[in-house]
C-alpha cells in the first residue's frame, strides 16, 4: 500500500454479529448567533443558541465509516450564521422552521431535522439623546423552542426556564398526609415560589394551515402564565400548576399541550425565640430562603382530546 493509499471498506457493510443499530442523530450544538437590525438610529437585537440534530439514512457511517449521507456538522454551524443573515430572526420558532425545513428538503438522506433554540432577551438602556444601541441583558427567563420536521409535519415545541416567581401570601398548605417521620408544621400564610421551567405545544403541524404568530403567542403564553400564578389562592403548588395550564389551555386556542417542572423554593420561618423575638406573618415575617432540597411539582395540563406528545422529563427537550 503506498504512502498515500486508503484502506479499503469491508466488502459487507453489516456486521456479521447480531448487533443491530438503534436510534442515532448528529448535528452541530449551541452555535450562538446574534443578529443585530438596524432600524435607522434604533437597532433591534436577537441573541439565540442553536442546536441542530439530524437524523435519517446513516447506517453505512456507522457500520463502516462511509460519510456519503454525511451532511459534515460544520455546514449545519455555517447554515445558521448564513439563514440568520439571510432570512433574519423574526423568532425563534420562525427561523427554527427555515432551518429544518432546509436540511429535509436539500439532502435526500436526512429524513428529520429537529433544531432546538434558546433565546436570551435584551432591553434597552434609555439614554437622554436618540442613540438607541445600548442594551442591558435581561434577568428574566430563558425562552425556548423546538421545531422538528420529517418532510410532511411539523411539531413546534415553545417554552421558557428559569422564570423566577413568588407570591408572598395567600398560599397554605395543611391536611396532608402525617405518618411517623413527618415533622413539617401546618402552614396557614405562607410564601409560595418557584422557578418556572415550561414547555408548550402547539396543533399547527402543516404547512397548508395558518401558522400562529410566534412572537405574540410567546409573550400571551407567559402573561397568563404569570396572572394564573397571581390570581390564584393557592392550598397547593400543584394546584398553581394547574391553574396556570387551564388557563393557557382556555385562552390560546393554537395551543394543546402545556407541561410544568415547578421546584418549590422553601422559605421557612426563622426561630427567632432565642433572641425574645417573635416572627409573626401577620407583622412581617423574617424567612430562611432554602434552596435544596426542594419539592419538584411536575404534571402535564391537555386540552380535551388531545394526546400528551411532550416528554415527562424536560431536561431532554
Amino acid at each position: 500500500m503506498t504512502a498515500n493509499a486508503q484502506p479499503a471498506r469491508p466488502a459487507s457493510s453489516h456486521p456479521a454479529r447480531p448487533v443491530v443499530l438503534g436510534q442515532n442523530q448528529y448535528g452541530k450544538a449551541e452555535n450562538r448567533v446574534v443578529k443585530i437590525t438596524r432600524d435607522g438610529a434604533t437597532h433591534h437585537i436577537k441573541d439565540l443558541n442553536v442546536s441542530v440534530s439530524l437524523s435519517g439514512d446513516m447506517d453505512e457511517v456507522h457500520y463502516c465509516g462511509s460519510n456519503a449521507n454525511v451532511l459534515p456538522t460544520d455546514t449545519t454551524k455555517n447554515t445558521v450564521y448564513a439563514f440568520a443573515k439571510e432570512y433574519g430572526i423574526e423568532s425563534a420558532e420562525q427561523f427554527g422552521i427555515h432551518l429544518a425545513r432546509h436540511f429535509v428538503t436539500s439532502q435526500e438522506p436526512i429524513r428529520t431535522a429537529r433544531i432546538r433554540i434558546e433565546e436570551y432577551s435584551w432591553d434597552r438602556i434609555e439614554t437622554p439623546g436618540e442613540d438607541e444601541h445600548s442594551f442591558v441583558r435581561r434577568g428574566q427567563e430563558t425562552r425556548l423552542a423546538q421545531i422538528t420536521y420529517d418532510g410532511s409535519s411539523w411539531e413546534v415545541v415553545s417554552g421558557l426556564k428559569d422564570l423566577t416567581v413568588m407570591n408572598s401570601t395567600n398560599s397554605e398548605f395543611w391536611g396532608y398526609v402525617k405518618d411517623r417521620y413527618t415533622t413539617l408544621p401546618e402552614a396557614h400564610d405562607r410564601i409560595l415560589a418557584t422557578d418556572v421551567s415550561s414547555r408548550w405545544r402547539y396543533n399547527w403541524s402543516d404547512d397548508t394551515g395558518q401558522a400562529p404568530d410566534w412572537e405574540e403567542s410567546y409573550a400571551e403564553v407567559k402573561r397568563h402564565m404569570l396572572l394564573a400564578f397571581a390570581q390564584t389562592y393557592s392550598l397547593s403548588l400543584q394546584q398553581t400548576l394547574y391553574a396556570m395550564g387551564a388557563r393557557i389551555i382556555d385562552h390560546r386556542a393554537e395551543i394543546d399541550e402545556v407541561r410544568f417542572s415547578l421546584p418549590n423554593k422553601h422559605h421557612f420561618l426563622v426561630d427567632l425565640k432565642p433572641f425574645g423575638l417573635k416572627n409573626d406573618t401577620a407583622d412581617g415575617a423574617v424567612y430562611l430562603a432554602a434552596d435544596r432540597p426542594y419539592g419538584l411539582i411536575e404534571a402535564t395540563v391537555l386540552r380535551d382530546g388531545s394526546e400528551a406528545r411532550i416528554p415527562a422529563d424536560l431536561t431532554n427537550l
